[in-house]
């Protein structure tokens, strides 16, 4: 029967250092479908007991091929030997899987290793597991008590769960990848492109997980808000290229300057947000005159730069909206004040009561 051999198999000779390639082939294989150490899966579980309970066995293993040996994926037995299996190591020895015949077919030597043996049970068939360009990769492994031939319809039954172990393992590997691949997207969508440093729809995020825990747990929460000086004009006298590159400039200084859990992102065109957890104002205000001083004295190609920071500390009644109005009205007045400031914000009362009310 192509594609399966039965226990009690032929030992076949074979020459290892002719295989260094193959094995090479099937380290990198298993790589790509990063399923070595994977946790246990309901679904590779099924297989191996759908191969032991059609099959008529005391036992199914899916496992692949490592250099020390077999990786055990699934297993399966019946609950006179399913505390002996269990037993078994995730890594094991159990059989030299360097031994294939010249059509490339996996082969036993049907002499067990030590931990095969260690459970009673021997092997009664191996179904290839085969990559879509024929490396052989790792086997379904049917295990019994004792010898026996399986019939016809075993063996293309254990031939086809084998190949649908391979379909679900393409399949893994396509999901697998699809979530890389959103997991990239959504990072995308939260960080600006120009600076690399997170946008607007994170900072909107953030700060609401923020304004939530500081609720919950009582801590102190503050709010920068900046807005680089003049930067219009700069724009216009050197071009937007320049600008571009002095606001990838100002980005690296801020966010090398804060804290791990501190979280600067930009917040409009040329304004930035600081958002300070665990921080009360007096701290803040400590943050953002470093912040001011920082940008205010480092090399910006072309000219000098300066920062007008609003800054704001978190009223539990009040809410959200009054912390951020009120580095905003910090904002406007550090720049009605001459620019290149720092100036803690205020709101007037109907403005507080309207923030209370959203």
């Amino acid at each position: 029967m192509s594609g399966l051999i039965e226990a009690p198999p032929s030992k076949i000779n074979a020459d290892v250092h002719s295989l260094n390639g193959p094995e090479q082939q099937r380290a990198f294989s298993l790589g790509g479908y990063d399923i070595l150490d994977s946790e246990p899966e309901a679904s590779f579980d099924d297989l191996a007991y759908l191969a032991a309970s059609f099959c008529n066995a005391a036992a199914a293993l899916i496992c692949f091929f490592t250099p020390g040996g077999q990786w055990i994926k699934a297993r399966w037995a019946g609950s006179a030997h399913a505390a002996r299996l269990e037993k078994l190591p995730r890594y094991a020895k159990l059989y030299d899987p360097n031994l294939h015949a010249s059509d490339g077919i996996l082969l036993q030597t049907g002499v067990a290793e030590p931990d095969l043996a260690a459970t009673k049970l021997r092997i009664a068939g191996a179904a290839p597991l085969t990559t879509p360009d024929g490396l052989v990769i790792g086997s379904l492994l049917l295990l019994d008590k004792r010898e026996r031939i399986l019939a016809d319809s075993q063996c293309e039954v254990l031939i086809k769960l084998g190949c649908q172990v391979m379909r679900l393992l393409e399949l893994r590997r396509t999901l697998m990848g699809l979530s890389e691949a959103n997991a990239r997207l959504g990072q995308q969508n939260m960080t600006d492109a120009l600076t690399g440093i997170p946008n607007r729809r994170a900072y909107d995020h953030r700060l609401a997980a923020e304004v939530s825990r500081a609720e919950r747990t009582g801590e102190a929460l503050s709010l920068l808000l900046m807005d680089i000086d003049q930067f219009k004009i700069y724009n216009d006298e050197y071009g937007h290229l320049a600008g571009d590159a002095a606001l990838q400039c100002v980005a690296r200084l801020l966010r090398g300057a804060l804290r791990p859990y501190d979280f600067l992102a930009r917040y409009g065109g040329e304004e930035f947000a600081i958002i300070l957890p665990s921080t009360d104002l007096t701290n803040a205000l400590m943050v953002a005159e470093r912040m001011r001083s920082l940008v205010a004295t480092a090399d910006i190609p072309y000219r000098k730069l300066s920062l007008s920071i609003g800054v704001s500390r978190l009223d539990i009644e009040a809410g959200a909206r009054a912390l951020v109005l009120a580095a905003d009205n910090g904002l406007y007045r550090a720049k009605a004040a001459g620019r290149n400031k720092v100036v803690v914000g205020k709101l007037r009362e109907d403005a507080v009561a309207g923030s209370a009310r959203a």
